[in-house]
């Protein structure tokens, strides 16, 4: 357990998450539905965690991102990728002074609290390497010097599955820095309704800043020390084992299915979205069934499948469907 002790975990964890749900409070009244995107959303900004949106045009991605910003007293940058994107564009640049005869560093959008990479896989290898050194190390290099960003830093994508033409697939590396891959899907018929009832006049919706910096901050702490039985961190390391190793847990077809299972940072995105699932649940302790809501959304973009699978149509979430009902829970 971590220095907060039980009990006063718990109360802080009961007073933070007022702030949260009054934040998806906001979010709600000009996003209508959507709750896994939304609290994947937000649970990315309780962890830090980049996120990953997928899903056709006019399903409101970069709406609630947007809106998400609006909530919090943050520093909001929004980046449209597109082919012809140069990595000064995003990073900055080196700007000449003639006054003083010097070079000085002219910092780009991507410095910011919350990054919204609208339509990431529009950009070509040499942004897209610019924008991993953001990610991965929370740093810009301008250049012969490297720059911090700002605490908290997260970037969030959306791309569009569809279309092809002009696109450039995300590598591996920078796929296995995204914590969740959230598939955007198409409303209800009643949500799809209200939208229209709601969203059908010009005038939108205020959204109201109902979160500081520092609660942020403070609610970010209270998430990391949310408490993880033993016996749930083992299961998140079967649950990864099992994609690199499938024979082992009774799941020997799958070894034909799965080229590349899940990294180590699948392991620790496992349970840092599981802490921030428990808080959202206003629990000062996570569970197996923590796991279990959010597996999806944290291999999905990790696991890649040969090419049996995709004789045998086999998805990402079909296999990760067989690897929750083999592993089971450890004593």
């Amino acid at each position: 357990m971590s220095n907060m002790d039980v009990a006063a975990l718990n109360q802080a964890v009961k007073e933070q998450s007022l702030f949260v749900v009054q934040m998806m409070n906001e979010m709600n009244k000009v996003v209508v539905g959507q709750r896994e995107m939304i609290e994947g959303i937000v649970m990315g900004l309780l962890t830090g965690g980049h996120i990953l949106l997928e899903g056709v045009p006019g399903l409101a991605k970069t709406l609630t991102i947007s809106t998400l910003a609006q909530t919090i007293s943050l520093h909001f940058q929004r980046i449209q990728f597109t082919p012809d994107l140069l990595p000064t564009d995003l990073i900055g640049t080196m700007v000449f002074n003639p006054k003083s005869g010097e070079f000085s560093a002219k910092k780009g959008p991507i410095f910011a609290n919350i990054v919204l990479a609208d339509e990431i896989n529009r950009a070509p290898a040499k942004v897209q390497s610019a924008l991993l050194e953001a990610m991965a190390e929370k740093q810009v290099t301008i250049g012969d010097q490297s720059y911090k960003l700002d605490h908290p830093f997260l970037v969030m994508a959306t791309q569009n599955p569809l279309e092809q033409e002009g696109t450039y697939p995300l590598p591996e590396a920078q796929m296995d820095r995204f914590m969740f891959k959230i598939n955007v899907s198409y409303p209800t018929k009643a949500d799809e309704l209200e939208i229209v009832n709601r969203m059908g006049v010009n005038d939108r919706p205020t959204i109201n800043t109902v979160l500081t910096k520092e609660q942020l901050l403070a609610t970010i702490k209270t998430v990391d020390a949310i408490y993880v039985d033993q016996k749930v961190r083992n299961y998140i390391v079967d649950l990864i084992m099992a994609t690199r190793e499938p024979k082992l847990y009774g799941l020997g077809r799958l070894e034909k299915i799965i080229a590349v299972g899940g990294s180590p940072r699948a392991s620790l995105s496992l349970i840092r979205a599981a802490k921030a699932h428990a808080f959202l649940r206003g629990r000062g302790f996570a569970t197996v069934e923590d796991i279990k809501s959010i597996v999806y959304k944290v291999l999905r973009h990790r696991l890649i499948l040969t090419y049996e699978a995709e004789a045998e149509n086999l998805k990402q979430d079909d296999v990760i469907r067989e690897v929750l009902a083999a592993v089971e829970v450890s004593a």
